[in-house]
């Protein structure tokens, strides 16, 4: 079986949150942009895992469950998204992994770089990230 992931798209302002990853050679696309979230510890369920990780990533929990918005075993693990409204201000988050955190529009994701102020320079988008923004693109987010 395929170990499985939970991720969180959360929307601020007509933005989504993304995570610059750490520049450690032994984590899945260091350096790159991509979702908050991690995998499933043994018996948890998804849902359990994404809120887990926010709580352990960046000191949140939603206020509202986040929606399940699909799930896609294409790549070598099973990534299960899930989506809701950030409900705090980005000042009002703690980073505690990852480099830097930042909420970009639509067309910065689909740029396949973005510009990480702290690194002062642009930083790839992790490949997998495509099919998270094929789908909003599929829904017609003009955000």
């Amino acid at each position: 079986m395929k170990p499985a992931v939970a991720l969180a798209m959360l929307y601020r302002d007509s933005k989504w949150l993304l995570q610059l990853r750490d520049d450690i050679d032994s984590i899945i696309y260091p350096g790159h942009w991509g979702l908050f979230g991690g995998h499933l510890d043994p018996g948890e369920t998804a849902s359990e895992a994404v809120v887990r990780e926010l709580q352990e990533e960046i000191d949140w929990s939603p206020t509202v469950p986040l929606e399940p918005w699909f799930s896609d075993d294409s790549g070598n693990r099973v990534a299960h998204v899930f989506r809701g409204p950030l409900s705090v201000p980005l000042n009002q988050l703690h980073l505690k992994e990852g480099q830097e955190m930042k909420l970009v529009t639509l067309s910065e994701l689909v740029s396949d770089a973005i510009w990480s102020e702290r690194q002062q320079e642009l930083r790839p988008v992790a490949p997998r990230l495509s099919i998270v923004i094929e789908r909003l693109l599929q829904e017609g987010h003009d955000h």
